[in-house]
């Protein structure tokens, strides 16, 4: 249930988009405003449909928040997801200028395409598992600020997770066989944060059914060619004056971009 009226969602909606394109986003949380949750989706959803209404194409959805801890500190009690954006897609080697982020802030992960149409009422994890063209290690782009008032989660979900963009590297068509890879995530050739032991697929799409079920709730279902970013392990972590991003998996390859 909605807790704001229809003129207060659209003041909200379009407020955030224009800050977001501003390159400034969620400046109308410096006022303090009180959002929950659900209200907070329904904005998500509304500035997406504004955004394909100006003619921006949805390439897929983002998983965040998959850590308890994370979840803890945002005042959720599940993942958090949002809207991936064509505009927003690039490919490894990629340099980027920071002044088009506010707080860049990255994320090692993984992200998955889809072979086929996923229908909601068989959605399974093996039904997943055997809906997946291929799996990739990318960098998930943020801006990491928040203006409002802990927990930071209405404020996180109505700026579309804090989703800036992703860069995805090589494509591993669907493995066979179990794997375990480690992940890491470096800046300037430092390690910045590693996770080993990361079992394929039952690490990576372990909340793809939540996914499905949350999406459907808006009548939305995943479609064939749909990249799904299957969430981090960690916090972004934010750049500064790192110019040299890399996510290296030791099964599924290596991303890289620069930020100048």
């Amino acid at each position: 249930m909605s807790h704001l009226s229809q003129k207060e969602l659209d003041l909200f909606t379009n407020k955030i988009l224009e800050d977001y394109d501003a390159k400034n986003p969620g400046t109308i949380f410096k006022e303090k405003i009180e959002i929950g949750n659900e209200d907070a989706l329904l904005i998500q959803s509304n500035i997406a449909r504004l955004r394909e209404k100006r003619g921006e194409i949805i390439i897929g959805y983002k998983i965040g928040c998959v850590a308890k801890e994370t979840q803890k500190k945002m005042g959720f009690t599940q993942p958090a997801c949002g809207y991936l954006w064509k505009s927003e897609l690039y490919t490894s080697g990629v340099t980027l200028n920071k002044k088009n982020y506010t707080n860049p802030a990255m994320e090692a992960e993984f992200g998955i395409i889809l072979n086929r149409d996923i229908k909601a009422e068989l959605s399974s994890f093996d039904y997943i598992l055997d809906s997946i063209e291929g799996i990739y290690p990318l960098i998930e782009i943020h801006n990491l600020i928040f203006y409002g008032n802990e927990p930071y989660g209405a404020e996180l979900l109505a700026n579309n997770a804090i989703h800036a963009g992703v860069v995805l590297g090589p494509e591993t068509k669907l493995p066979i066989d179990k794997i375990d890879t480690n992940l890491k995530l470096i800046y300037n050739n430092e390690i910045i944060d590693t996770w080993v032991n990361k079992k394929w697929p039952y690490d990576m799409l372990s909340e793809i059914e939540w996914l499905v079920k949350e999406l459907a709730k808006k009548r939305i279902y995943l479609k064939k060619g749909d990249l799904i970013l299957t969430g981090a392990y960690g916090f972004p972590v934010p750049i500064n004056d790192k110019k040299l991003i890399e996510v290296t998996s030791s099964k599924f390859g290596v991303v890289k971009a620069t930020f100048y």
